[in-house]
């Protein structure tokens, strides 16, 4: 089954699978694998600009460090990895024009059994990005909220770790959806500050300052890292420091970083209206300029692929 609000059907979609290449519709998962049964799974996301993967290897070091610290030996190297999501996407190739561009998605789980002697289950699969789900935030901007549900503790995992044990990301964005059904989570730690939502890095904009929270308790994201390259590039200064829900509330403008939007406004937190609650002029001149960086008229493209005029 293809999830309903994609635009096209990825099915039929080539994918590695335990080192078989397979439809995705086929890829089967042993229900006693520890990747169901314990969330024992290491993830990441990347995507095309142009049918062309765009910062592979920052993901793919990222899932290697990840895989390091939970001890999965995924049977090959990161090159090597590295090499079947190239081919991943080449594969898939027939359907570039349709899909606008690929996600590529690599993880890993322990296997089936007990935590000695496992054969890892390795997956490497590529969907068309979904532009339905986030292009109308680059015009309107995105509702946030936030939730009571905490982060985790880094006493607890270390957030740098790319996972799926993510139970608290489930509550937090059903916390939010009961506040408004298009409402997009935004967690803090313990201490009150502001950490990251359930795939997304936090920025605000105050008094022409670029501001995030530390790495401390969030996910190193690498949309996070190529937009600060990208406004550092710009001359603009860029603060990492602990934020608190007064200063989100109190900003001139916010955006989110993820891998597929890159960029996503946000007009609202807590009903509390952002600026005059359209993207500000620092959140267009940061997509303008990651436009030029990727090759792609990034709103253009998600707009025109979504099927919004």
């Amino acid at each position: 089954m293809v999830s309903s609000d994609y635009k096209v059907d990825y099915s039929n979609f080539e994918t590695y699978f335990n080192g078989e290449w397979i439809p995705y519709r086929k890829v089967m998962i042993n229900p006693e694998d520890r990747g169901f049964t314990l969330a024992d799974v290491v993830y990441d996301v990347c995507r095309t600009f142009n049918g062309k993967p765009f910062a592979l290897e920052h993901h793919i070091d990222r899932m290697y460090r990840s895989l390091q610290y939970v001890r999965i030996d995924p049977g090959m190297t990161s090159d090597e990895m590295t090499f079947i999501c190239e081919e991943a996407v080449q594969r898939n190739q027939k359907y570039l024009e349709e899909a606008g561009d690929f996600t590529i998605h690599p993880w890993v789980t322990r296997g089936v059994g007990s935590v000695n002697d496992l054969i890892p289950t390795v997956c490497i699969s590529i969907k068309p990005v979904n532009f339905a789900r986030f292009a109308q935030d680059y015009i309107d901007g995105a509702k946030a909220v936030i939730v009571k549900t905490r982060s985790y503790s880094t006493d607890m995992m270390d957030p740098k770790v790319k996972h799926h044990n993510r139970m608290n990301f489930v509550l937090a964005e059903l916390e939010a959806k009961e506040v408004d059904p298009k409402a997009l989570p935004v967690l803090m730690d313990v201490n009150g500050n502001l950490t990251e939502g359930t795939g997304n890095n936090v920025f605000l904009v105050k008094d022409g300052i670029l501001k995030t929270p530390k790495a401390t308790n969030i996910l190193w994201g690498i949309s996070r890292m190529t937009v600060m390259e990208v406004a550092t590039n710009l001359g603009i200064e860029v603060v990492e420091e602990d934020l608190q829900p007064y200063d989100i509330y109190t900003a001139d403008e916010v955006f989110f970083t993820s891998t597929s939007p890159r960029i996503t406004p946000v007009n609202s937190i807590d009903n509390r209206l952002i600026g005059d609650g359209k993207p500000g002029s620092m959140t267009k001149q940061l997509l303008a300029a990651h436009s030029e960086k990727v090759g792609v008229e990034i709103i253009d493209q998600a707009l025109h692929y979504s099927g919004i005029s």
